[in-house]
């Protein structure tokens, strides 16, 4: 369990204290329209500060460290206010910020060949804008997060708290819910695959990086050498096609002290699968791919034809079949609509998996998993490269007695799977109010079945498949408050237009 310090306590207060101050602030520039683009604004100013400070750090360490960053667009050079009156602010900044700053870090010349913490500034900035449009505001955005206290580990360890709670407000967000993976499920696949130092872990639809830090938690406490230490940047393996989870990506990781990680900001399908060689294949893939979209013919056509399907998530499993290591562990969430859907792709995607690879878990997963931002019917897949299945044990997580959903004031929690941990060494078969809870499906039985994997199934009865009262109401609520402040900024826009036309 992570400890807040005395010392962080009085430089913040408490974590509130910090994300309201920020959104204090910039709610009152009305070029940012909603809660998503203040995170982005305040993340990605974040990261600079986080980055010069981590900068200060190596040039310690390395004599003849250079930056990536221009001289003069590094964090120390022009966002510190020194309080002599020289600070940028007002119109200078925003002209400093929009006109010079930004385009100075999309341009940064890389090589592959440059360590990862240099290749990811490009890689952050490349698609991000600056929504502010006070430059006293955004003056005062960046003297808060100057003031932030991040230069020991131990204080951006204490600060994980407050960007892991930012990350989690996401998950009430329709457009970037999808981005966070609820902390308990990240932990629990993550677990129950058994991360190895040394490992390659691999995550080809990273969002914010979720499964890497929980994965990084178990890897911590097998750390036994300097050497151990070293490994851990090269241990991760992410690709992320949208630029604001790339940006809370690095973001995380570099709080965390994963600087040299391989990320790109790219799509993980766009590569045909034929090219792949031996040495980009991975021990350990954890994976949340998008359930939503579908892929245009030019990114199908990198897969086989029998495995050629429209559906993102579909590719997405295929794609860790294809770059899993001969022995190596995967564990990926797929939708409902896979384990029983009969057309002919997500067939064969199945007898695939099936019949050349050990599937031999699946976890089927409440409706409410992922509240308040779905009601998606979800199930985690387990699955190695150690030769083909012979039987899959399916087993169901149930409600806690006497609830009907998770909610966002009463969340799934890693308490909800001690269950499954308790039953997942002992593997017996359970039966509640004559539905099978755990069954062992031998591989003849589910070729039989055409590979339904619909196993274990919910009782119509069992759970709510919407949003309880409480939830539509507050998710109504916060839509109304959104529309209602970016019509009030966009008629104080027009009344200020008029004011200085005379009209």
């Amino acid at each position: 369990m992570l400890f807040i310090s005395t010392y962080w306590r009085q430089a913040i207060m408490d974590i509130n204290s910090f994300i309201k101050s920020v959104n204090d602030i910039i709610k009152n520039d009305v070029g940012v329209s909603d809660s998503v683009q203040r995170i982005e604004q305040t993340i990605w100013i974040l990261f600079l500060k986080l980055y010069d400070i981590l900068e200060e750090e190596w040039e310690l360490i390395d004599l003849d460290f250079s930056s990536v960053i221009p001289e003069e667009f590094r964090w120390r050079n022009w966002a510190v206010d020194h309080m002599d009156g020289k600070a940028l602010t007002s119109d200078a900044l925003l002209s400093f910020v929009n006109d010079r700053l930004l385009p100075a870090l999309k341009s940064i010349a890389v090589v592959r060949a440059m360590p990862f913490r240099k290749i990811a500034v490009k890689s952050v900035f490349e698609d991000l804008n600056n929504y502010m449009k006070d430059g006293i505001l955004l003056r005062q955005i960046v003297n808060v997060i100057d003031r932030l206290k991040l230069d020991t580990e131990d204080a951006r360890q204490d600060f994980t708290c407050i960007f892991e709670k930012i990350l989690q407000s996401l998950q009430s967000e329709k457009s970037t819910g999808v981005f966070y993976s609820p902390r308990p499920i990240t932990d629990f696949m993550a677990r129950m695959t058994e991360p190895k130092i040394g490992d390659r872990i691999a995550d080809f639809a990273c969002g914010t990086g979720g499964f890497m830090i929980s994965s990084l938690k178990l890897l911590g406490d097998q750390v036994k050498s300097s050497t151990d230490l070293r490994s851990l940047d090269r241990t991760f393996f992410g690709i992320e096609k949208k630029s604001f989870p790339y940006l809370l990506c690095m973001t995380n990781l570099f709080l965390h002290g994963i600087v040299d990680a391989e990320i790109w900001h790219d799509n993980s399908l766009s590569k045909n699968l034929r090219d792949y060689s031996s040495d980009e294949l991975c021990d350990l893939i954890l994976m949340n791919p998008t359930f939503a979209g579908n892929e245009k013919d030019s990114v199908r056509f990198n897969f086989p034809s029998s495995l050629r399907s429209t559906k993102t998530a579909d590719l997405f499993l295929t794609l860790a079949m294809y770059r899993l290591k001969p022995n190596g562990r995967a564990s990926v969430l797929v939708q409902d609509s896979f384990m029983y859907g009969t057309d002919k792709i997500k067939t064969a995607i199945k007898k695939r998996l099936v019949n050349e690879f050990n599937l031999h878990t699946v976890i089927r997963l409440p409706n409410s998993v992922f509240a308040p931002f779905s009601q998606t019917a979800t199930n985690i897949i387990f699955f190695d490269r150690r030769g083909m299945t012979e039987a899959i044990w399916v087993y169901r997580l149930d409600m806690p007695q006497g609830a009907r959903n998770f909610t966002a004031e009463k969340p799934l929690t890693s308490e909800h799977f001690r269950q499954i941990i308790d039953w997942w060494h002992r593997r017996e078969e359970i039966s509640v109010n004559g539905l099978h809870k755990a069954r062992r499906v031998t591989r003849e039985e589910i070729a039989a079945s055409n590979f339904n994997l619909d196993v274990c199934g919910f009782s119509a009865y069992s759970e709510e498949t919407y949003p309880s009262p409480r939830d539509l109401i507050r998710l109504q609520r916060d839509v109304m408050t959104e529309r209602s402040g970016s019509l009030e900024r966009k008629l104080a826009e027009i009344e200020a237009i008029l004011e200085e036309n005379a009209w």
